[in-house]
Parts: structure tokens; sequence; C-alpha cells
């Protein structure tokens, strides 16, 4: 092979074979679980409150990556070296707290107050009788969920055709429908479910892929020296500058705001297992990061030049290095675990965006004060889930380049406008119904604002900037107001009785 010639990857029959068993599995567990989720809207959208802590463990934790982690963070530590471990180190330390604490009090106000969704959450913290409140959250959510949800399909797309050989945009259909087969079916309780399989694929093939590379290659002392003589700044995490290094940090800072990540807490059967889930999800998102970022450098040294990469795009580098490392069956599974990846988001906001219209709008607000029968909003549901995968796949394949724009700030504009407001509304007697609108607002104003200015984009992930906006928005206009009179009746209902 010649240095800087692209190496391609060719499909085999195996890996095709065992892709497609990942699928039936996925498939299967969809239909299994349609009967549980058909019976109203608690079991559709947070399983019943029933699910179990190593359930809610994985699946919090694989919702929360999507392809970014086995696509992007591998072709991040191609590019910049070990540095890239920063990139992970904020999101897995915030979750921790976030188990531990912010997690207990949201469960348990939530189970005292039949909150399905969060902005039920939101609704029934302050009193919101107006639905101002809710409405203007259904209109964040929907703003940002729709492009999320695009780029997973478009993503799908992209890892067809580079393990399969398929068209991109038959990959993005494919993606589509196979995510709103068991999403529609099952509801949350196949979400989590196979959220929790997928889980198994991705932490396997992330410990698996990096292993047999180092060890192909002499071992892992060979691996970083030859780094070293590369490029001394390949083995060395303090290279980036204290402003790169505070913006990967920064990233962590978007997880109490990703709306499905925390209604994971919301489904927990018993909140004081949450201390074992948050010790299980923690083992994961360790190991699958590391194993992200020990992929990138041993890809640095079989591919010391980016054009040998398909389309010399560093985020083919996992599927590639698997590719010439494993089996056939073995790369199957590798490729389970990227659509894995995908999927495991891709259904989780599916489900929180699809929550928004028919809990929070055609229930609560258009509805309000009504008896719906529960099978009837369960069936909506279904026919919202497959309007939105219509909707973000009609954006995924019309407009491609926007959906990688919308992506690059949805989980900043979701972190910015959720994240400050939901932790002062939990542990804030303070907190008022305006000061959350105000911080609402700010925080997703903020993360358009600094994402669309070229100059400031490019000081800083605009996640930080957005986030302490929304704090101060919130904690100033909050100040100015009134709280809720019954504060002390809310906030009884966070602790365990």
């Amino acid at each position: 092979m010649q240095e800087g010639a692209a190496v391609q990857i060719s499909a085999n029959p195996l890996a095709i074979v065992a892709f497609l068993g990942y699928l039936v599995v996925i498939l299967a567990i969809g239909v299994l679980s349609a009967r549980f989720s058909s019976a109203g809207v608690s079991e559709f959208f947070v399983g019943g409150r029933k699910m179990h802590r190593f359930v809610v463990a994985l699946s919090a934790v694989v919702s929360g990556r999507s392809a970014w982690l086995l696509l992007g963070v591998t072709g991040m530590a191609y590019s910049i070296g070990a540095g890239a471990v920063w990139a992970v180190a904020g999101y897995i330390t915030v979750e921790v707290f976030l188990f531990l604490f912010y997690a207990r009090r949201l469960r348990h106000f939530s189970a005292a107050h039949d909150c399905v969704t969060v902005p039920d959450f939101y609704a029934a913290r302050f009193g919101d009788r107006g639905g101002l409140l809710r409405t203007v959250l259904i209109v964040i959510i929907l703003i940002f969920m729709v492009g999320y949800v695009s780029a997973q399909f478009v993503g799908g797309g992209k890892a067809f055709a580079a393990s399969f050989g398929l068209h991109p945009n038959f990959g993005v259909l494919l993606t589509a429908l196979i995510v709103l087969a068991y999403t529609a079916a099952g509801g949350f309780l196949a979400v989590s479910l196979t959220d929790t399989v997928q889980a198994c694929f991705m932490i396997v093939a992330l410990v698996v892929v990096p292993v047999i590379a180092i060890l192909d290659h002499g071992g892992l002392l060979a691996v970083v020296n030859e780094l070293r003589a590369f490029d001394p700044t390949m083995i060395d995490p303090f290279a980036l500058s204290v402003g790169v290094i505070i913006g990967f940090l920064g990233i962590g800072l978007g997880s109490p705001g990703n709306l499905h990540i925390i209604v994971r807490y919301m489904s927990i059967a018993d909140p004081d297992q949450l201390r074992t889930s948050a010790v299980v999800g923690t083992v994961w998102n360790v190991v699958m990061a590391w194993g992200a970022v020990f992929i990138g450098l041993a890809g640095r040294v079989y591919f010391p030049d980016v054009a040998m990469l398909p389309d010399a795009d560093t985020e083919q580098l996992y599927p590639l290095l698997a590719a010439q490392h494993l089996h056939p069956v073995a790369f199957g599974i590798v490729v389970a675990s990227i659509f894995a990846a995908i999927m495991s988001t891709a259904d989780s906001q599916l489900l929180v965006a699809t929550s928004s219209v028919v809990r929070d709008f055609y229930e609560k607000i258009l509805h309000r004060g009504e008896e719906i029968p529960q099978k009837r909003l369960v069936l909506y549901s279904r026919i919202v889930v497959a309007l939105l995968v219509a909707a973000a796949l009609a954006v995924g394949l019309l407009a491609e380049a926007l959906v990688f724009w919308l992506v690059l700030f949805a989980w900043a504009g979701l972190g910015a406008s959720f994240g400050p407001t939901s932790i002062l509304a939990l542990y804030w007697r303070g907190t008022t119904r305006a000061g959350v609108i105000a911080g609402l607002l700010t925080g997703t104003a903020i993360t358009f604002v600094w994402e669309l200015t070229p100059w400031l984009s490019s000081q800083l992930y605009e996640l930080i900037p957005a986030f302490l906006g929304g704090l101060l928005a919130t904690l100033i206009v909050s100040r100015l107001t009134r709280p809720p009179e019954d504060v002390d009746e809310m906030f009884a209902s966070m602790r365990s009785r």
C-alpha cells in the first residue's frame, strides 16, 4: 500500500449476517414490549416507573453518547492525540453527580406529582396553570430535537455506506425505518431495553478493537513510542491550550439539560438504587471513553496520513481499523455497535419530542382538564413518532449541511436552557416561574448567537457562556419575582418518605 493511498472497506457476507442478527434482536424487543407500552402514557414514556437499576444506568449512559463517541471522539483522538480525553472527562464527572444527587430528587418529585415528562416536572414545580411555561418548554424541545434526530439518521446512512457499500440516502432511510419500528411499537420499555443491549455491543467493541490493534502492532509501549516519534504532543493530554481544555470539559454541562438522559432518572423503580446505577453507569462511561481514545491513538500509528482514511474522513477510522483486525463476524458486531450508538440516541430523543407533543401540548394544554382515554393517547403517540421520523428524515435527506450545523449546538442548546433551570428548580427554593422562563429563553438565545458569530464560536464552546447566561437570568429574575407559595411542599416531595 502506498503512503497516502486511501484504504477502503469491502462488505463481507458474514459481517452482514452478524449485523442482521443484531437487528432481529432489536426489533424483537420492540414487538415484545408493545403490550406493556400500550397500557398508558406513563408506560409508553417512562416505563411506568418500573425500570431496573441496571437498565437505567446503561440506557442513561448510551443514550447520551450517540455516534459522537464512536466516530467523533475516535476521530478527535486520531487528530489531536491524548488531549481528546478532556472531551469525555467533563460529562463523566457531571453524570456521577447527576446519578447520586439530582436524579433522586427528580425521581421522588415526579412520582409524587405524577410527572411523565420533564415539562410535567416544571409545570408541577411552578404551578403553570396557564400553560405559558409548558409552551416555552415544548418549543425549545422541538427546535433542537428534530435536528438532533436527523443527524443520527444521517450518521446511520454514513455508517451503512462506509461498512456495507450502500448509498448514503438509502442508509438514512433504512436507519429511520428501524428506529421507527421498535420505538413506535415498544415505547420507553423497548427503547430502554434495546439501549441496554446496545450498551453491551458498544463496550465490547470499544474494548476489543483497540486491544487487538495495539497488540498486533507490538503492544502499548511500541504504539506510544511510535506516536512520540511522530509527534510528542500526541501522547501529552496537557498539550492543548487552557481554553480548549475548558471548552472540552464544558461539554459536561450539557448532561443535566439533555432530556433523553434525565428522563431515565424518572423511570427507575426504586430511587434508592440510583447509587448502584451511578457505579454501573460510571464504569461503562469510563471504559467506553478510554476505548474510543485508544482507537484514535492506535489508528494514527496504522494510518499516519489522513488521506489513507476513506474520503480522508477521520470519522471513518473506527470501522476501518475494525475491518482490518477482526474476523468478519466480529466486524459485523462493530458495525452494530456504531448503529447502537446512533439508535440509542435517536430513539430516546424521539420519545422526548413525542411526549412534548402528545402529553404536554395535546393533553395538558389543548385538552387541559379533560379525561382522555389512555389507549387513545398511546395511539396518538405512535402516530406522532411516525410523523417526527418523517420530519427528521426529510431534514436529513434535503438539508444535510443544516443537520450537522444544528447538531453541533443541539447538545449545547438543551444543556444551556434546561440544565441551569432544572438544577435551580430542584435545589433553590427562591426559583420562580418567571425566572425559569427567563433562563430557558436566555440559554437558548445565547447558544444561537454564540454559534452564529464566528469570532465568539472560535473562542469558546457556546454551551459554557449560554449555560452561565441561563443561570444568571434565572437567578436575577427569580430575585425580582415571588416564588410559589407551596414551595415547602414542593421541596418535601423531593425527599424520600
